[in-house]
C-alpha cells in the first residue's frame, strides 16, 4: 500500500445543513463525471431532509483545501446478520479533478474508517463503476479487494411500483 501525504492545508469536516447546496453541486459533479446526470434527480430540500433530518438517511464528510471545498464522501450504516454489527456503506465519494492524485481521496476514506470504528463498524464497502479503471486502481493501491462471488442487483421504482402491486392484488384473492 502507498502513502501519500496530504496536503497541509487540507481538513475534513462533518457537513451541516448550511452545506446543502454544495453538496448537492457535488453530487451533480459526480453524476457528470459517471456520466449517470438523467439519473441524478435529486433536489437541495430532498437532500435537507435525507441528510438533516432526526433521522438521517445518509451523511457527508466535505474535503477542505484551505477555504476551499475539493471533496465529498457520502455513506450511511449497514447492519451484518452473520458479524452481528454495524458497516458502513460509502454510497459516494467525488474529488474534484485539479486536485485528484494529491491524498484528499485517501483522506476521505481514512475519516470514515476512523469514524466507523469508533461506531463499531467491522467493515466498510462500496460499488465501482467498472469502467471506471483510475477509481479501481486507486482502491485496490490502499488494500480493497473486489467481493468475488456477489453481484449486485437493484430494484428500482418501476420494479418496486410492480411489486407493491403485485403484494396488493395477491392479498386481494
Amino acid at each position: 500500500m502507498t502513502t501519500q501525504n496530504k496536503p497541509a492545508s487540507l481538513r475534513i469536516v462533518a457537513a451541516c445543513e448550511q452545506d446543502v447546496s454544495l453538496i448537492f453541486q457535488f453530487l451533480g459533479d459526480l453524476a457528470e463525471y459517471e456520466q449517470l446526470t438523467k439519473y441524478c434527480v435529486t433536489s437541495e430540500e430532498q437532500i435537507r431532509q435525507a441528510f438533516f433530518s432526526p433521522q438521517p438517511a445518509a451523511y457527508a464528510v466535505l474535503a477542505y483545501e484551505g477555504s476551499n471545498a475539493v471533496g465529498i464522501a457520502v455513506f450511511f450504516y449497514t447492519y451484518s446478520t452473520f458479524a452481528g454489527c454495524r458497516g458502513l456503506y460509502l454510497e459516494d465519494l467525488y474529488v474534484k479533478p485539479e486536485v485528484r492524485g494529491k491524498g484528499v481521496g485517501r483522506e476521505l476514506l481514512g475519516y470514515l474508517a476512523r469514524l466507523g470504528s469508533a461506531q463499531g463498524c467491522n467493515r466498510m464497502e462500496w460499488a465501482v463503476l467498472d469502467w471506471n479503471e483510475q477509481a479501481i486502481g486507486f482502491y485496490q493501491n490502499i488494500g480493497a479487494r473486489p467481493i468475488e462471488g456477489w453481484t449486485v442487483y437493484r430494484l428500482g421504482k418501476e420494479g418496486l411500483d410492480e411489486l407493491v402491486s403485485d403484494q396488493k392484488n395477491d392479498t386481494h384473492r
